[in-house]
């Protein structure tokens, strides 16, 4: 089939300052360098779930990359974010953020690897197809996101650790979903599985508001069961972000959130 080229478009009154896109009418015209280098995968379209806290986080890995003498590729194609900005990585794809679309830059810049953790919800869904198709998936593993999205493999994970959580169940179907509600009682916290952000999530009070919910969820992530939580009224909510390495594990923050959970999104401290 056809092969796609790409083309530099110039950064208006910056000298040497470059986006690439592909094209498959015309010839590649973009040279690669022989330096080593790591591509980084954005976030693409801003959206429910999917902010800007994700786009942050991708160009500090830029910043990163950087510091340590590689190149930075960045591959996203959202014009509103500083990820896309000439001066934020080495080079800049301008493309979609599609197997097809990463593949052959992949094929074309043979970077050491490609990181996918800091886009957000965009990337980590082609993660485990773009490491079938022999991309080496830099931090972590297809299989660990997968195991953490998977909100009824990590369910049943925090029962083999015999760590507290509140009283919860896994529906594929409305009528599964009314018989945990029964069991568990009212007011629930119910979600899909493979979202981020609070995407898809809801509070319901009765059996009302579950069938409806049932139905949208069944939408956002129609192969895979959403989640049913029984939701702590009145509760203290903390967060606690941590980076592992395998062996050792860094605390970066913990926040609480002084609003709660049913009056609104929360603020952090």
């Amino acid at each position: 089939g056809k092969q796609a080229g790409f083309d530099a478009v110039p950064v208006s009154g910056v000298e040497n300052a470059s986006y690439y896109y592909s094209t498959y009418i015309g010839e590649d015209k973009v040279g690669v360098s022989k330096k080593k280098k790591v591509m980084i995968l954005g976030g693409g379209p801003n959206r429910i779930g999917q902010g800007i806290e994700f786009d942050y986080t991708c160009v500090h890995a830029a910043f990163a990359l950087r510091d340590e003498n590689y190149e930075s590729i960045m591959v996203n194609c959202n014009p509103e974010t500083v990820s896309t900005d000439y001066d934020t990585s080495d080079k800049l794809y301008f493309e979609p953020l599609t197997v097809e679309d990463v593949l052959t830059i992949y094929e074309k810049e043979k970077p050491e690897g490609v990181i996918v953790q800091f886009g957000g919800q965009t990337p980590l869904n082609i993660a485990r197809e773009l490491q079938d198709n022999g991309v080496d998936i830099l931090g972590t593993t297809p299989e660990s996101i997968r195991f953490a999205e998977d909100r009824e493999r990590f369910r049943e994970k925090v029962i083999s650790l015999n760590m507290l959580q509140p009283e919860s169940g896994t529906a594929r179907s409305l009528e599964e979903a009314v018989e945990i509600a029964n069991r568990i009682g009212y007011p629930l916290i119910v979600r899909p599985s493979f979202v981020l952000g609070g995407r898809g999530m809801e509070i319901v009070y009765d059996q009302e508001m579950l069938r409806k919910y049932a139905q949208e969820a069944i939408k956002v992530s129609p192969e895979y069961p959403m989640l049913i939580d029984r939701f702590l009224e009145n509760a203290i909510e903390t967060e606690v972000d941590a980076l592992c390495d395998g062996n050792d594990t860094f605390v970066a923050a913990v926040m609480e959130h002084i609003e709660l959970a049913e009056r609104g999104i929360p603020v952090r401290l």
